[in-house]
């Protein structure tokens, strides 16, 4: 226990000389780091035990929330808040000249996701905790992540995320709770006495060992778990001494290395069929381990599985996880000796499933072959939940064999894992209203019409404590005076701000705290990259995933016909203005990776034109992650929300930067409408065609990209330079990019809303000249952001969908 700041001294003393043998004179940042951590733990595993214990006598329902990544940034600084004692900490370390915004720069961050999906689900792990509900994560321990970004002569390197070399501080292995995961081999059925019984051989077994992190709320004294599994060898296989003392090195350690790769990176590339081998791999990896180990954990508690669907809810975040509804029949058919019914009847009861994309290509279908060979027993259990299925459906629409074949979870010798999810699950969810209504409406309609009440919608959230309270602390300073403290808990209280709009004083308190921010940027970009920003310049930040629906392109392409206007006119009146693009593209996704190399390209061009009198500037920040984003978010003038309508299910960087402030400019897209709904118009710029037309042009066509390069002169000239040899010596280089915007008709719409967004651009730029109508647009954005929290969107699942109520609050 610790009451105040020589306490904490005393502690972090005996803490540190306990693990270092050393003075502290003599420590490093990093040995520093690794006391406070060592201490901070200590100090969290007192309430962990207290909270499991609190569950278990409680008899609390539990939420397990599978997915394929987890996000959480860097979790010291977040740790200390979320207990209650950040200040005595800073107190203590400066006392001991000890400086913490260096000892955080020690922490990696957790390589354990790659964009909106993991960071979704970390915030939702914060907001469990936060409002008392007992809900735990289940994921991979990834040794290297998705991948290190680097950018050399312009292109994307991945290179390993080596997060893991100095190990984890905040996990504990756990080797006693291991279980055993199995893959390929045969499956024997055997009939004794009426009953039939599945009988694996011949599989390969992976021991599945799980690493526990504690996941901390705010001042209230819970701290559930996320649980992550390496991938190990299940036996002394792993070493094969006759190979070795042949010679034959490699072959000695093969298995090893393949057990191993399960759990080395993210989303492994599956452009074949080793790829999506391991990619299939990895999702049962994930579940089989995850639902043994609940089903272990109920059993010892509870002692039998009798009321497991009244204390037990499976969460499956996306599809990744969907082999969650096979992997729990088969556990209580064949090995707890259950019926199909009664098994159906508990998972029917028990899994609840998160959809958050309309992307054909990420709604994941698994070859039968594939499948079968890899996880035989599996396929068997999804085989006969098809069959079952599609009786269903053929009693209900007798003949009607379009819309069967539709809903069936195999056809065409392919498994559907949404249609899986969808038949099995007991709710099915979209993350933005438009989402689920496209859902509803689209690719979902069958499945709608025939469970009209199952699919629903829970709009996306942050966590406001680390998207505000951590990465913008002087923000959340000036809202905490205000608005008072309770805020932090019920961060919809923020809208006492909206009475401030109109007052100078306050705006330029606003005004001064933004300032701080950029110059902070700026003096990041001109310690790494050794680039000179305008701090007064407008901050134009696009960071997302590198992806053609995302339309970086569409940014890129106004960004040229700007320098294209400077160079005919270097006194053209425009508003100094600093472009700055940071995501990473997948390994495969060329046409992505170009676009990475188009932006620098640009800014080698850009930036070194003093023709253009530095009005405009480009920059890629390399390798984007949390912590990136803590530091760039606060600063940003304008968030850049462009996707094509009707393609992004939510967006949670959209409310990221709203809640520090940025006006956005976007599409009608996802959760956008919903800012928009909640800001008004007026405090942010729309532009583009919405969802309905995007739709009308999928299913009718009608659309023809050359129109718009034959009738608008911009287009024209940008699209020629990408060809030209202008902006690269190859003109080879980005002539992907050139025929997917003519011969492939523009599947984006890239072209088609050029003009508006360009228009919408200079309301903007004429709008930054009013800094006081900016600053109270600001503020509005600022101050309509609580309702995004991810506070609010876990309180509508526990009330909506898993009927789980704050254990402790």
């Amino acid at each position: 226990m610790i009451n105040n700041k020589d306490d904490f001294v005393d502690q972090y003393r005996q803490k540190f000389q306990e693990i270092h043998g050393k003075p502290i004179v003599e420590g490093t940042a990093y040995d520093y780091y690794t006391a406070l951590a060592g201490l901070v733990r200590d100090l969290i595993s007192l309430n962990w035990v207290k909270t499991n214990k609190y569950y278990h006598q409680n008899q609390a329902k539990q939420v397990y929330y599978f997915s394929i990544e987890f996000l959480p940034g860097k979790l010291l600084s977040s740790y200390l808040s979320n207990m209650g004692i950040k200040d005595l900490a800073l107190a203590a370390l400066d006392e001991l000249n000890i400086d913490f915004e260096e000892i955080k720069t020690q922490e990696p961050d957790a390589g354990l996701g790659n964009g909106g999906l993991g960071r979704l689900a970390s915030c939702f792990m914060d907001s469990m905790a936060s409002c008392g509900l007992a809900g735990h994560g289940c994921g991979i321990r990834y040794k290297y992540g998705f991948f290190e970004q680097k950018i050399v002569d312009g292109f994307q390197a991945e290179l390993p995320n080596n997060w893991l070399k100095n190990g984890n501080v905040w996990e504990i292995r756990k080797s006693d709770k291991a279980v055993e995961v199995r893959f390929g081999g045969d499956v024997r059925i055997h009939n004794e006495g009426g009953k039939t019984s599945f009988i694996h051989k011949n599989y390969e077994p992976v021991k599945a060992v799980p690493y526990d992190i504690p996941l901390v709320g705010y001042t209230n004294g819970v701290v559930n778990t996320l649980r992550l599994w390496r991938a190990e060898v299940a036996s002394e296989r792993d070493f094969d001494l006759s190979c070795f003392n042949r010679g034959d090195y490699l072959k000695a350690v093969a298995y090893k290395n393949t057990v191993e790769s399960i759990s080395q990176i993210l989303y492994p590339d599956d452009s074949n069929r080793v790829g999506r081998e391991l990619r299939l791999k990895q999702q049962y990896f994930l579940v089989s381990a995850g639902v043994q180990s609940i089903v272990r954990h109920f059993k010892k508690k509870h002692g039998s599985l009798e009321n497991f669907a009244e204390k037990i809810v499976i969460h499956i975040n996306d599809t990744h996880p969907v082999l969650v509804i096979p992997e729990l029949i088969r556990i209580l058919i064949d090995e707890e000796g259950m019926g199909w019914n009664d098994a159906w009847q508990i998972i029917s009861q028990t899994i609840s499933y998160t959809n958050h994309t309309v992307l054909p290509e990420s709604l994941e279908e698994w070859s039968v072959s594939l499948f079968r060979s890899l996880l035989p027993r599996i396929y068997m259990i999804v085989e006969e939940i098809n069959k079952r299925f599609c009786k269903a459906l053929w009693s209900k629409y007798p003949g009607d064999w379009k819309r069967i074949s539709d809903m069936a979870i195999i056809a065409d010798d392919y498994i559907r894992m949404t249609n899986l999810a969808v038949a099995s699950s007991f709710s099915v969810n979209g993350v933005a209203h438009i989402h689920t209504e496209i859902l509803k409406n689209t690719i979902l309609k069958n499945f709608n019409d025939y469970y009209p009440h199952k699919i629903n919608n829970k709009t996306n959230g942050i966590s406001h404590r680390r998207w505000c309270l951590e990465a913008n602390p002087e923000l959340s300073q000036l809202i905490l005076e205000t608005a008072g403290g309770n805020c932090i808990k019920h961060p919809m209280d923020i809208t006492c701000l909206l009475k401030l709009t109109d007052d100078q004083s306050f705006l330029e308190k606003l005004a001064l705290v933004k300032r701080k921010n950029k110059e902070k940027v700026a003096k990041m970009i001109r310690d790494k990259y050794d680039l000179v920003i305008d701090v007064d310049s407008i901050f134009d930040i696009h960071m997302k995933r590198i992806h053609m629906y995302k339309r970086q392109l569409l940014n890129i392409f106004h960004i040229l016909d700007l320098y294209r206007r400077l160079k005919e006119n270097p006194d053209l009146d425009i508003y100094p203005r600093t472009f700055f693009f940071s995501g990473k593209a997948a390994p495969s996704y060329q046409l992505a990776k170009d676009i990475i190399k188009l932006i620098n390209d640009m800014s080698d061009v850009i930036n070194k034109d003093k023709s253009i009198k530095d009005k405009i500037k480009i920059i890629f920040l390399e390798n984007y992650n949390v912590s990136l984003a803590e530091q760039i978010i606060p600063a940003a003038d304008v968030s850049e929300q462009i996707s094509t309508a009707s393609k992004e299910a939510s967006g949670t960087g959209n409310m990221k930067f709203m809640m520090n402030g940025a006006l956005t400019i976007g599409t009608l897209d996802g959760a956008n409408i919903e800012i928009k709904d909640k800001v008004g118009a007026e405090n942010m710029f729309v532009f583009g065609m919405t969802a309905d037309e995007v739709l009308n042009y999928y299913q009718n066509g009608g659309y023809n990209s050359w129109t718009f390069y034959e009738q608008d002169s911009r287009i024209k000239w940008i699209l020629d330079q990408l060809v030209s040899g202008t902006l690269n010596d190859d003109r080879e280089q980005f002539k992907r990019i050139h025929d997917s915007l003519l011969y492939d008709n523009d599947e984006f719409f890239v072209l088609k809303d050029f003009s508006s967004y360009v228009n919408a651009q200079t309301r903007l730029d004429l709008a930054y000249r009013d800094q006081n109508k900016w600053l109270s647009m600001s503020l509005a954005n600022i101050a309509n952001s609580g309702i995004f929290s991810s506070d609010r969107t876990i309180l509508e699942y526990a009330v909506g969908i898993w009927d789980i109520e704050p254990f402790i609050k």
